[in-house]
């Protein structure tokens, strides 16, 4: 299976540089797997899809301010560091620039700490060495401060963008879900985005069960597919965490032959990883840990019966994750209907209803 059968024509002027006001007024394309029909509508008639007793999974992680920008302590040569997951205490995997300057040892700092001033030195609040060089082009960092790393982190941090979005974003919470709760990504689970708590407060009043499950989202998100063959490619591995709570609903609505929906590809990635380590009768079961799952064409889906999505990058594995549930020739076919049509694509784009 080729990466290139994943490729398609994306005009730049498609991609979204700017949330929407309305996180609801975004338009939704809907597409059902199995006869392949493609309707155009707005985000608001998901409602409309949903049925009494279906239940929708919602990733409740938290975009921590993970983008830090600061110098070498060498040579004051600009450095950026972006976190992707916390090893353990002080020690963190990052991604870095330049990378080739930012080898074993090297030693950067952020931001003066004001309460020296007097003392006529200038002393970093944040100090991070870079221990050593992981896979896929990351490196382990040790930070030493004084205070409390949050904190810190969240006066000199920058929430991590994608690179593509080239606009500065006017709120940090606009990169939240307004469900997200456990601090850990390194980026935002998109498609929940688009619900308010009113809309959340609607689907309830119908009858939907929400359940709330955990995917930080890490390096796997940054990397692009760097191999031909589809099968060759390695997932970095992600923490994922599953709650008796969101087991009993899930389980609940399969057994009464209702649908599990869930709400972006982590969603998906954390309850199919779940269902691989479930083995009581086909149960799911709470369950946490790291997952590297790659799902793509020929993956046999036990849990998701349909997905809210974003639209993704070419090539990228999350659209052929969402192939895999829907056929690829059915989902590129709503790729070029929605490049037709001049959706909004990409984080703060809109939304595909694959049901």
């Amino acid at each position: 299976m080729q990466v290139e059968w994943f490729d398609y024509d994306l005009p730049e002027s498609l991609i979204a540089q700017t949330p929407l006001k309305d996180r609801t007024s975004s338009r939704l394309l809907t597409l059902n797997k199995t006869t392949g029909a493609i309707q155009h509508q707005t985000f608001e008639a998901l409602i409309d899809y949903v049925e009494a007793g279906d239940v929708l999974v919602l990733n409740d992680t938290r975009v921590i301010p993970a983008r830090l920008f600061g110098v070498k302590a060498d040579t004051g040569a600009k450095a950026e560091v972006l976190l992707l997951k916390q090893l353990e205490g002080d020690r963190w995997e990052a991604l870095v620039k330049p990378g080739k300057r930012l080898k074993k040892g090297a030693v950067i700092l952020f931001g003066e700490d004001d309460t020296r001033a007097s003392e006529g030195s200038k002393t970093a609040l944040l100090t991070a060495t870079i221990e050593e060089e992981s896979d896929m082009g990351g490196r382990v960092l040790r930070f030493s401060y004084e205070g409390i790393f949050p904190e810190l982190l969240d006066r000199l941090g920058q929430m991590p963008l994608p690179p593509y979005i080239k606009e500065q974003l006017p709120e940090r919470e606009r990169y939240q879900t307004v469900y997200a709760k456990h601090e850990g990504s390194a980026a935002a689970p998109t498609a929940g985005l688009h619900f308010t708590r009113e809309y959340l407060n609607r689907l309830e009043q119908k009858g939907i069960q929400l359940a709330y499950i955990t995917l930080h989202v890490g390096l796997g998100t940054f990397r692009p597919v760097s191999v031909d063959d589809v099968e060759s490619h390695r997932m970095h591995e992600e923490y994922y965490e599953v709650s008796s709570e969101a087991a009993d609903k899930i389980n609940t609505a399969k057994a009464l032959g209702k649908r599990v929906i869930a709400i972006g590809t982590t969603s998906s990635r954390t309850l199919e990883t779940a269902a691989k380590v479930s083995s009581e009768g086909g149960r799911l079961q709470a369950c946490s840990g790291w997952t590297d799952i790659f799902i793509f064409p020929g993956f046999e889906f036990q849990i998701v019966d349909a997905l809210v999505t974003n639209f993704h990058l070419p090539k990228s594995t999350l659209l052929m994750l969402i192939s895999a549930l829907a056929d690829r020739e059915k989902v590129m076919e709503a790729y070029r209907q929605a490049v037709e049509r001049e959706y909004r694509f990409f984080s703060f784009g809109d939304a595909m209803l694959i049901y």
